[in-house]
């Protein structure tokens, strides 16, 4: 599984992407009346079809897909959110996430010491293993 940021970005891609595809719905799939009411002052603006790809849906479908729409992006908005939400650090003080840093350097530097002791510990038994193999050998021969 990807970090959060890793997730984040994903999220945020995707709803670029969304935002593309929902933009191009409207733009080819509305029909071609006036959203607003006839007005003496203005001079109404002629119909006429300029876009060859526009392919009007009947109203309810096109309602329909606005909705899904909508209801896609205000839930990619929600994901995005929750990721952020969960981002390490966003409760805590700036000085509360040094002191943590400072005590995670100790603790490696302790295990790093306990490692070297180890692996110290492994040679000193290799030695020994190796001394006794010898000596059995030597004394088969």
């Amino acid at each position: 599984m990807a970090d959060r940021l890793t997730q984040l970005q994903d999220c945020l891609d995707q709803l670029a992407t969304q935002f593309y595809a929902s933009l191009r719905y409207l733009s080819t799939h509305h029909s071609s009346s006036s959203t607003l009411p006839p007005s003496p002052h203005v001079a109404p603006f002629p119909a006429t079809d300029t876009n060859p790809h526009q392919r009007p849906d009947t109203p309810t479908t096109f309602a329909a897909a606005q909705r899904e729409l909508a209801t896609d992006l205000v839930e990619k908005v929600q994901e995005i959110e929750y990721l952020t939400g969960t981002l390490p650090g966003l409760d805590k003080s700036e000085e509360s996430q040094v002191k943590k840093i400072r005590e995670l350097e100790q603790e490696l530097r302790r295990v790093e010491e306990e490692r070297k002791a180890a692996v110290g510990e492994r040679k000193k038994c290799l030695g020994v293993l190796e001394e006794v193999i010898g000596k059995v050998g030597r004394v088969k021969d």
